[in-house]
């Protein structure tokens, strides 16, 4: 009952704008804070360097946002982000915003062609990059949807996969496994190889660009999080799943960890 009560309370004022603002000044506080109390390794910088000021779509898991944020804000990375509609998604916009990222609003699931014909026009104009969750904003989760590779097909740009993990971390029981990371720690960020797709691709071989793009960023959260023994994260868990287990009591809990 109390839930209920506080949720009719605390959703509104979410929406308000003005509230939004504080919260992500709050958030953004709070990450440079971990940022700066924690060691630091950029695996490839040299890749990012070489992109960030030019057309290219980098790409990370949507529970693996967090600390990218500052990587790209002192990297001086020139971008557009895809953020939600959903109030969220436009709180999380003001916090990108925080560190130098605009937003291009929509999803695949909501505005998905806007979105495209926006993120194709920052691109052709050649002096930014683009930011994508292709797993967000609702899963299924560690699968790579298409909107990277269209993006990349249709403008030339190529695609980098981007993953960081962290030693002392707290993995949230969500559908994402969204990571927060405390401070005092090592966090360790790497920057893949640049991935091109051909203007004239075949439906085939753009579905096995898409499995060889998926392949490589679960490769890298793996490889990251067994490092720091993390709990391994799951494929395929779904926003809307997850909520209506989570209130019937059955959701997926965390329960391995690496060896």
């Amino acid at each position: 009952m109390f839930r209920k009560l506080w949720k009719k309370f605390w959703e509104p004022i979410l929406g308000f704008s003005g509230f939004q603002w504080i919260i992500a000044a709050i958030m953004a506080a709070i990450i440079w804070f971990i940022y700066f109390t924690s060691r630091k390794q950029v695996i490839n910088y040299k890749t990012f360097k070489k992109f960030r000021h030019r057309p290219a779509i980098f790409v990370f898991w949507h529970g693996r946002s967090l600390m990218l944020s500052p990587i790209v804000c002192l990297g001086g990375m020139k971008s557009y982000a895809i953020a939600s509609r959903h109030k969220d998604g436009k709180m999380m916009a003001k916090l990108q915003h925080l560190f130098g990222l605009r937003a291009i609003y929509g999803s695949s699931h909501n505005g998905g062609l806007s979105v495209l014909r926006e993120g194709v026009r920052v691109l052709r104009r050649g002096d930014h990059s683009l930011c994508i969750s292709p797993d967000g904003p609702g899963g299924p989760s560690l699968r790579v949807q298409e909107g990277a590779l269209y993006f990349a097909k249709m403008t030339g740009a190529p695609i980098i996969p981007v993953c960081f993990s962290a030693r002392h971390v707290w993995m949230q029981n969500r559908w994402d496994r969204y990571l927060l990371v405390y401070p005092f720690t090592k966090i360790k960020c790497k920057v893949g190889e640049p991935i091109y797709i051909d203007s004239k691709i075949s439906d085939n071989d753009f579905e096995s660009k898409r499995v060889e793009l998926e392949n490589i960023m679960v490769k890298q959260l793996r490889e990251l999080d067994s490092e720091f023994n993390l709990y391994v994260v799951e494929q395929d868990l779904n926003t809307s799943e997850f909520k209506r287990a989570k209130r019937e009591g059955r959701e997926p809990k965390l329960i391995q960890r690496y060896k």
